[in-house]
């Protein structure tokens, strides 16, 4: 199994919070392991993640690391491949076979801009499109590309609650804490 780690950059507490918290959950939902917060510590962003994480279950971390060398670092000497998303990067369409080949990528994901080392420390910087669109939307669309749609039917052991799908209505199951 894959193992996808994402790396929200320059995160900014008092102008992001609700995006990051949005590119982490995101990732969760859609077959990421982890999150590592950059940029201004936010334990309120963190708190909120690892709630969702012990609610809806799955296999998801998140930590904080305010150096961007050091997070890339430890993802190098863990074997992880490290792919920016950027609307300056390669097409998707052309690379997304060779990252996928790699079973471990560490996922970067701007908030401010992005300093420019981070082009030359990625292993591949990749663009879902170049034109300005969310980071949000950019990280589903590689997600999506790299598991092949299988996430879609991810199964999250150890959930508290679930959404059963129905046409109309919502229909909620919930165990017993």
């Amino acid at each position: 199994m894959a193992e996808i780690v994402i790396l929200r950059l320059g995160h900014r507490k008092n102008r992001d919070k609700r995006v990051t918290t949005h590119v982490f959950l995101a990732a969760r939902a859609l077959g990421a392991r982890g999150g590592i917060l950059s940029g201004e510590r936010d334990d309120a962003v963190l708190e909120s993640v690892r709630k969702v994480a012990e609610k809806w279950g799955g296999r998801f971390s998140i930590r904080y690391e305010g150096s961007l060398r050091k997070a890339v670092r430890w993802a190098k000497k863990n074997g992880f491949a490290v792919v920016h998303l950027t609307m300056y990067g390669e097409r998707i369409q052309e690379k997304i076979a060779a990252v996928r080949k790699r079973r471990k990528v560490l996922v970067v994901v701007g908030a401010e801009k992005v300093p420019a080392e981070v082009y030359g420390l990625a292993d591949f910087n990749i663009a879902v499109t170049s034109q300005p669109h969310s980071e949000v939307a950019a990280l589903a669309v590689f997600l999506h590309e790299y598991f092949g749609g299988r996430e879609l039917g991810a199964r999250f052991p150890g959930a508290r609650i679930a959404i059963s799908p129905s046409e109309r209505g919502k229909s909620v199951r919930k165990w017993k804490e």
